[in-house]
């Protein structure tokens, strides 16, 4: 974990840089496990393919989460997202390789609010396709 960001280092348009948080199979099924979401389309190609998707894809709170880690790790404090909101706008396709795939998540702090809080707008793809619109975090900082 990184140091906590204070409130009074922060300006309205500071960008943050981007991470990439590598994706595999194996993840999937870890976050299947803590979920509950055993849904095949998240594990087996065969199921995937017959239902008409291009391969196994991730679920969707499973990408939602890499922005909630991205910006926790950012404040320095895994309980510092106040609020997360997103919509999900193309699918994480994962191929069983040992490569996987990549989501790669920045963000620009779009308000200073009360209360130490900041709205930070937050950008997630994966190759040129954005996997979350409208993607949105309220940050209490230090």
């Amino acid at each position: 974990m990184t140091a906590a960001v204070k409130y009074d280092d922060v300006e309205v348009g500071q960008e943050i840089p981007p991470v990439d948080y590598p994706v595999r199979r194996v993840n999937l099924i870890m976050y299947a496990g803590a979920s509950g979401d055993f849904n095949p389309i998240h594990w087996s190609e065969r199921f995937a393919k017959t239902v008409g998707l291009p391969d196994v894809i991730a679920h969707g709170m499973f990408t939602m989460a890499q922005a909630g880690r991205f910006v926790s790790d950012w404040a320095g404090d895994p309980g510092a997202v106040v609020d997360l909101s997103v919509r999900f706008s193309s699918m994480v396709v994962v191929p069983d390789d040992d490569q996987g795939t990549v989501i790669t998540v920045s963000g620009v702090v779009q308000e200073k609010q009360e209360d130490k809080r900041v709205l930070v707008a937050l950008t997630a793809k994966c190759g040129d396709s954005r996997v979350l619109s409208r993607a949105r975090a309220v940050v209490q900082l230090a």
